[in-house]
């Protein structure tokens, strides 16, 4: 991947539905470069599809955060099931590093909120946890 890649993935995180020509107009190059680019980064895959977010995926969930989960012991199958089960968990995330899994909520309030993270605090196997509210997403994707 090199710099025009990076450049068009980066103009297509700020506007999937951007033209081929405004695209090539950004870029300073030809909308067949940009046109073959795209289709050439998707064929390898590192463009793996196209999202919308809608203003009420957010407002569903006024409050946000995120939860890093450290496991005792061999649980994290087990209690990423359980996890996967709660309404209130948006995406789980396995990663390396201090936690074990990072774990997306998003609530009606901030009481709905503590109560999911208490639930999350009671599975068996879960020895820590962190919890950050997520105030402003000033970009996604």
């Amino acid at each position: 991947m090199d710099d025009l890649d990076r450049r068009l993935i980066s103009a297509l995180r700020h506007d999937a539905r951007a033209a081929l020509s405004d695209l090539a107009l950004l870029l300073g190059a030809s909308r067949t470069t940009v046109r073959t680019r795209i289709e050439r980064l998707q064929a390898r895959g590192d463009i793996i599809g196209f999202s919308v977010v809608v203003k009420e995926d957010v407002q569903q969930d006024p409050v946000r955060g995120l939860m890093m989960i450290g496991i005792q012991g061999r649980g994290a199958g087990r209690i990423t099931r359980q996890l996967s089960g709660i309404p209130a968990v948006r995406a789980v995330h396995s990663t390396n590093g201090r936690w074990d899994l990072i774990v997306e909520i998003g609530t009606e309030s901030l009481e709905s909120f503590d109560s999911i993270l208490a639930q999350i605090r009671n599975f068996e196997g879960v020895a820590n946890s962190e919890t950050n509210l997520l105030l402003a997403t000033k970009k996604s994707g």
